[in-house]
């Protein structure tokens, strides 16, 4: 085979032998040239395909793989640090680490933070809306379901989103706290966060204002910042009312109305001179009948000061003055003389010194109406009407007033009675209406009007009912106390009456457990829903959920079951928005048993939950559940201040499980 060089070696004829060294020296050098470029892309691509692949398998997916010769440069964002340090440990076990740039970034930690989890939510007559981010899951469908049946027939409008993110301490406290307080807010602004609730409200008069705050501060979960703005626009009262009032009992108010606060000062600081004791409080409204409202007033207690005992009664600018019968008349003449000269002139005042009773042996029997109204509603009459049209008159009008099937009458008919006795009567009856039980009492010198309520104001109303009905020159006594109990804006149980009513709940069905766990069994879930729409009522109330198990197994096990079945209570009433904030979890294991371990039935009977009432001095409520299935039973509790914890039975040891 007859061998050629190749062409690029191939010298034409005319290139001199002497010059065919150089000439192959530069060949070689292109070739090799060209064989090293060559080799360094093999080399490059190859290191890059085996750092990617290295990292795609790692989980370093964000990284990004370039090469610069032998270097190998890293670049991305990775999620944190270390899965930076990793990436670049990964790359270093395919190439040399000298090789590898590290031109990577690291993700802000700050934005790694998990959402803020805030609800806003609007109620007025319209309905409910409600905007935020929520944890994903049933949360906010149940959210939805909660605030549907407050709206009624407003509707919902919901405008939630939801982010997967680990739910923050306090939110579900928070949250059921807010929902809770919106329900006794019908035109409100509610803004809930983990660790704030901020709520903007309506109230119906200042004294509403003043409850809701109370009673808002008061069921706010501990640790959670509550702000509140709850305004009150300012009653009209009519007639603009106020009485004083000095006897044997000291110096104090009736009724009191003010038109700025202001003036309510002055009167409470005029009040105080006077001789009044007691904590007043003044009605702040519109209606006043002339802006020089406290001046008069102020004028007439300082009055009643100099007098030393009476009434004065402000019924818009009537003024009636009636000094009692140890005032001497030389006193009330220059007193009432001051007062007359001073007061402003849309003022008209009536004054009446009570003349010195004297006792005529044979006098007639005084007339007298009496009315009394029970706690149940029944409203006895007795005493004198004048004639059968009096009488039913006013037996029309109570039948109106308090039912007809409440009225009881025994009352007789005399003649010659006082001018405008009916008047008077039907005046006392519609003031004993303002209460829940009381009585009035009907004579020609006087009506006395006595009883319990659950209005603050109360005996203001009744004030203004007798003055704008009798005139100026009435002379009335109120003894009316206000019960917070009856106030229906509370409406509050007390704590027996939470542990009595969680009591029913109960002796209808026991909630139990999984044999020897914490899980509570499908049959409990209707009874934990009962017990939770009564706590919302109770959560105010200091309560421990002891747990209690019977003998079988070991000590040490059976405490710490007792106690996660308490807490497995205290869980399910949280998951179910209850406020659990006064609520503790006890285990009591086997220590105190209340039956026979050496029988099924009484370890049946030891298996229990009970929540106990952390009040002293309180009568112990006994739970009559009679219901032995199931594996534990929940009891309510009030604990003695003398109680003492039965000391546990000796035993056997067990080896057996519970």
């Amino acid at each position: 085979m007859r061998l050629s060089l190749p062409k690029i070696l191939r010298l034409p004829r005319t290139v001199p032998v002497k010059a065919i060294g150089p000439v192959a020296f530069l060949a070689a050098g292109a070739l090799s040239l060209v064989t090293a470029t060559w080799a360094a892309g093999i080399v490059e691509r190859r290191s890059a395909e085996g750092v990617a692949a290295a990292l795609a398998e790692a989980g370093h997916d964000w990284a990004e793989v370039s090469t610069d010769g032998l270097q190998v440069a890293l670049a991305g964002t990775a999620p944190t640090e270390a899965a930076r340090f990793r990436a670049l440990s990964v790359a270093g076990t395919v190439v040399d680490a000298d090789r590898v740039i590290d031109a990577m970034d690291v993700v802000d930690p700050a934005a790694l933070k998990s959402p803020d989890f805030t609800i806003e939510i609007l109620r007025n007559g319209d309905g409910v809306s409600l905007i935020g981010l929520v944890p994903s899951g049933d949360e906010r469908d149940q959210i939805v379901a909660d605030l549907t049946k407050l709206a009624g027939d407003g509707g919902v409008t919901d405008m939630l989103e939801t982010a997967d993110h680990p739910v923050p301490d306090g939110w579900q406290e928070a949250l059921g706290f807010g929902i809770e307080a919106l329900a006794g807010l019908p035109r409100a602004k509610i803004s809930i966060a983990a660790d704030r609730v901020s709520i903007t409200a309506i109230s119906d008069s200042p004294v509403e204002k003043a409850r809701i705050e109370s009673a808002l501060s008061r069921k706010a979960p501990k640790g959670l910042r509550l702000a509140l703005d709850i305004s009150a626009p300012r009653p009209v009262i009519t007639p603009f009312t106020l009485r004083f009032l000095i006897d044997e009992n000291g110096a104090r108010f009736d009724a009191c109305s003010a038109d700025s606060e202001r003036a309510r000062d002055r009167i409470l600081a005029a009040a105080t001179e006077a001789g009044a004791v007691r904590k007043n409080a003044c009605t702040i409204g519109l209606g006043v009948p002339t802006p020089a409202w406290a001046d008069a007033v102020t004028m007439g207690l300082a009055a009643m000061k100099e007098l030393g005992a009476g009434t004065i009664t402000y019924s818009d600018a009537d003024i009636s003055l009636i000094a009692a019968d140890t005032v001497s008349a030389e006193v009330f003449d220059r007193v009432v003389g001051e007062l007359e000269s001073n007061l402003p002139e849309v003022f008209s005042l009536h004054a009446v010194l009570t003349p010195k009773t004297t006792e005529a042996a044979g006098a007639p029997a005084v007339p007298e109406f009496n009315a009394t109204l029970t706690s149940e509603g029944r409203l006895d009459m007795r005493g004198r009407l004048g004639d059968d049209l009096s009488r039913e008159a006013v037996e029309s009008f109570a039948r109106s007033r308090f039912g007809t099937g409440s009225v009881h009458t025994a009352t007789r008919l005399a003649p010659d009675m006082p001018a405008g006795w009916p008047i008077r009567v039907l005046a006392a009856l519609e003031a004993l209406g303002e209460l829940d039980n009381g009585a009035a009492q009907v004579r020609p010198e006087i009506i006395r009007i006595s009883g319990v309520t659950g209005s603050a104001n109360a005996s203001d109303t009744v004030a203004r009912v007798l003055s704008d009905r009798l005139g100026e020159g009435a002379n009335y006594e109120l003894s009316i106390r206000y019960d917070e109990k009856l106030d229906p804006l509370l409406g509050l149980p007390t704590d027996e009456e939470c542990a009595t009513g969680i009591n029913a709940i109960l002796a209808a069905h026991k909630i139990n457990f999984e044999p020897g766990s914490a899980q509570i069994t499908a049959d409990g879930r209707d009874t934990l829903d009962k017990i939770a729409e009564r706590m919302k009522d109770c959560s105010d109330f200091p309560m421990e959920v002891g747990g209690h198990t019977d003998s079988q197994g070991r000590e040490e096990m059976n405490l710490a079951l007792s106690r996660d079945r308490a807490q497995a209570i205290i869980a399910a009433l949280m998951s179910r928005r209850v406020l659990t904030g006064n609520l503790v979890a006890e285990g009591y294991g086997e220590t105190v048993p209340i039956a026979d371990n050496e029988t099924e039935a009484g370890r049946e009977a030891n298996r229990r939950i009970e929540f106990r009432l952390l009040r002293p001095q309180a009568e112990t409520v006994a739970n009559d559940a009679g219901d032995d299935s199931g594996e534990a039973a929940i009891e309510v509790t009030v604990q003695r201040p003398d109680d003492t914890t039965p000391k546990p039975k000796a035993r056997p040891e067990r080896t057996d499980g519970n």
